[in-house]
């Protein structure tokens, strides 16, 4: 649990699509304008999609907006699928912070360190700084899915997962 700092700039470009959900319910609203409450309802709701969509398993998972940060909680079925949900919201531009509150279900187990990607690097790269062997690549990859569709679609400022080596 804690607050996990992303970059705003970077990530999915995913907000557009709440801020359109949001003027379709405006006309209710007194004025017929987009509040802010309203705009992070739907900014939550499109969060909480992206997180069923992945097939995370979280347990009554509850996402929140608050301003550029997101709260969720819930109890993930593993350490793996908490630190996987904390990336998937976090890597969506206009998300600065994630405030993590899940629980995990399962017994404990070693938590993966974040890295965020620089310009120049590769998952090859970043695999030879974290365990002295570049074709470990793979761990980073598998430990990255489904966020990660292809180990050479990786982009500056996108966090990942790297786990620890077993």
């Amino acid at each position: 649990m804690g607050l996990f700092s992303f970059l705003k700039s970077a990530g999915a470009k995913l907000f557009h699509k709440a801020e359109e959900e949001a003027k379709k319910e405006a006309p209710s609203t007194p004025e017929g304008k987009v509040t802010d409450n309203l705009l992070n309802q739907q900014k939550a709701k499109l969060l909480v999609s992206i997180v069923e969509g992945l097939g995370l398993k979280v347990e009554g998972l509850q996402v929140e907006m608050q301003g550029e940060t997101v709260v969720v909680s819930g109890q993930a079925d593993s350490q793996a699928t908490r630190e996987k949900v904390i990336l998937a919201l976090g890597n969506v531009e206009g998300v600065s912070a994630v405030d993590d509150r899940l629980a995990v279900a399962a017994e404990p187990q070693p938590e993966a360190q974040f890295y965020e990607v620089k310009k120049g690097d590769s998952l090859s790269k970043i695999a030879k700084a974290y365990y002295g062997n570049a074709m470990k690549y793979p761990v980073i990859f598998e430990a990255n899915k489904p966020m990660l569709k292809d180990p050479d679609l990786i982009y500056p400022g996108q966090v990942l997962r790297i786990p620890p080596l077993d």
